[in-house]
């Protein structure tokens, strides 16, 4: 069967690297209050998210029967949406209800990854405009069987630094989890055109700011160094992995760095919702550490994360 919802993940490492699952073949997509099946799953080519990615979204991790940061991950939806004036439709409740649902409805309880997308809604004429809305939102909820491929991850990622930079927030916000990802995807494509895996990104003052998909992290003679957080995504699993190191005795720096200071790194990681923390075996061409992905930082940091996702 040559679909695209059974073709098998794209080979090489990606932080997004995950173990292809045929069961994902038949699995059904919450839609507008019904579930159909994935290849019936469709919206109309006036929605607001088709038209002008106008909405927002958010990746969500059942581990053991549990929706990890669960309360985190919807708190940044509304947050979102409010930000953009974009009415869901659904209180807070109904919201997490659509996402239980859709696990439940699947079968799932363990090893899976829900994609929850809300637009403004299908429009009269495909422009920016919002008040050409003829619809509410449009309400969208995929769940995969999918868990991390360890292979990939212990091998960690070679990144290559693009010139596509981190934007301002006064340009465009990056905390705003908006369905908005063309200058993300254009760097990622620097970078694979480069022989890497993936971009590191700079700021508009050039210093390191964050990755295409995932938040960056250094370790430098033992200490856990991140960006200001002005730049980069408004990263639920970095805050996390903060919060983790902060309390487990780890000196943590949150501020400007350069690249230079990075290709020196003792290890390097990102961190996402699938993937949890994922090495850094190189950037640029320049090997971080062994060069060979988890170092001994990075490892005690991903066991504590491991430990809180587990509980």
């Amino acid at each position: 069967m040559s679909t695209a919802s059974s073709a098998p993940a794209r080979s090489g490492t990606s932080s997004q690297s995950y173990l292809a699952d045929p069961r994902n073949a038949q699995v059904l997509v919450y839609l507008n209050g019904e579930f159909v099946p994935r290849d019936q799953a469709t919206v109309s080519i006036f929605d607001a998210g088709y038209v002008c990615g106008d909405g927002v979204w958010e990746g969500l991790r059942l581990v053991n029967g549990k929706v990890v940061s669960f309360d985190a991950h919807i708190d940044r939806l509304f947050e979102g949406a409010k930000s953009i004036l974009l009415d869901i439709g659904l209180s807070r409740d109904a919201v997490k209800q659509v996402v239980l649902d859709t696990f439940a409805r699947n079968g799932m309880q363990d090893g899976a990854h829900a994609r929850l997308m809300i637009t403004r809604g299908v429009k009269s004429t495909p422009n920016q405009d919002p008040r050409f809305m003829l619809t509410g939102a449009t309400i969208v909820c995929v769940a995969e069987h999918k868990v991390v491929d360890k292979a990939a991850k212990s091998r960690g990622l070679a990144l290559f630094t693009s010139a596509i930079r981190c934007s301002n927030p006064d340009v465009f916000d990056l905390h705003l989890n908006s369905h908005s990802r063309l200058n993300f995807i254009q760097a990622l494509i620097q970078a694979i055109q480069a022989g890497a895996d993936e971009a590191l990104m700079l700021d508009s003052r050039g210093f390191v700011a964050s990755c295409n998909s995932t938040n960056f992290f250094i370790v430098r003679q033992g200490e856990l160094w991140c960006s200001s957080g002005l730049y980069n995504f408004n990263g639920i699993t970095r805050q996390t992995v903060l919060r983790l190191a902060r309390e487990n005795g780890f000196t943590v720096y949150e501020g400007d760095f350069t690249l230079a200071q990075t290709y020196a790194a003792d290890e390097a990681f990102v961190t996402g919702t699938l993937g949890g923390l994922t090495p850094v075996r190189s950037i640029d061409g320049r090997a971080i550490g062994s060069g060979e992905g988890f170092g001994p930082v990075t490892a005690r940091l991903d066991a504590l994360y491991q430990a809180y996702i587990a509980q």
